[in-house]
């Protein structure tokens, strides 16, 4: 007895260090979770592209169309918005302003007996108010836009191009000069920093129609109606924006 007995002491004696040594060691601990970035915030930014518009005129008294195709012309602005997102979605909306190069392009139109006539008008700024709703993959925000917009035309003339006479809105002819319209679009956004992003994206402006009356007493095609239909102006943009972030990654607290 008293050998088992020394027998099992020593063996315990034995497997104390190695016990002791399972025991020193403690679980490392799990590694922190990456810091997820947030497009939460309001936003300030500017931006440069081109536009281009489609307007048709017809006249009453002819029942001639007049196609005022312009041409490609730069615009350059600014924008301010807002996003907030919920899990993977965002949600918010935006105002833009943006100034149009001059372009009076019209193609003219030769009616017998009268002349050759051009219908011009040039579109001095476009502004927009829509709604904006993404779908966010981390830094990359992938987005519509829905909401309407606005036109500022001037020098809507109507031009004999033969006798050098014209009338222009305003003078000889009634008609407004700022029209609406709605508006759809498309885009995507990177966030490049936590705060600084750029953006690329394309929109559909739809316009109501016009109407210029020419009084009986003109000395230009007196007592005729002018009517633009399909009016739409279709824009690319490339833009940068400060986005003022609430939710900017944090470091994990523990």
């Amino acid at each position: 007895m008293k050998k088992f007995f020394l027998g099992t002491l020593g063996l315990v004696a034995m497997a104390a260090p190695a016990v002791a040594a399972d025991l020193a060691v403690k679980a490392a601990p799990p590694p922190p979770p990456l810091p997820v970035f947030s497009w939460t915030g309001f936003y300030i930014g500017a931006n440069i592209g081109g536009a281009w518009a489609h307007n048709n005129w017809t006249d009453t008294l002819f029942l001639t169309n007049f196609n005022n195709n312009n041409n490609g012309r730069f615009i350059g602005g600014g924008q301010i918005g807002g996003n907030y997102q919920i899990g993977n979605f965002v949600i918010g909306g935006e105002w833009d302003f943006d100034w149009a190069g001059n372009n009076n392009g019209g193609t003219g139109v030769v009616i017998p007996g009268v002349g050759t006539i051009v219908v011009t008008n040039n579109n001095r700024w476009i502004t927009t108010v829509a709604a904006r709703f993404g779908l966010a993959v981390d830094h990359w925000l992938f987005y519509g836009k829905a909401g309407g917009g606005w036109v500022g035309n001037n020098n809507l003339t109507v031009t004999n191009v033969t006798t050098g006479v014209s009338l222009t809105c305003g003078n000889f002819a009634n008609c407004g000069n700022n029209t609406g319209g709605w508006l759809v679009g498309a885009g995507f956004e990177y966030a490049f920093t936590n705060n600084w992003t750029v953006k690329a994206e394309y929109d559909y402006l739809g316009l109501g129609n016009r109407t210029l009356l020419i009084p009986a007493t003109a000395p230009l095609l007196a007592g005729d109606t002018f009517t633009s239909n399909n009016r739409n102006i279709q824009m690319v943009k490339v833009g940068v924006n400060y986005l003022f972030n609430w939710g900017a990654p944090v470091a994990a607290r523990y």
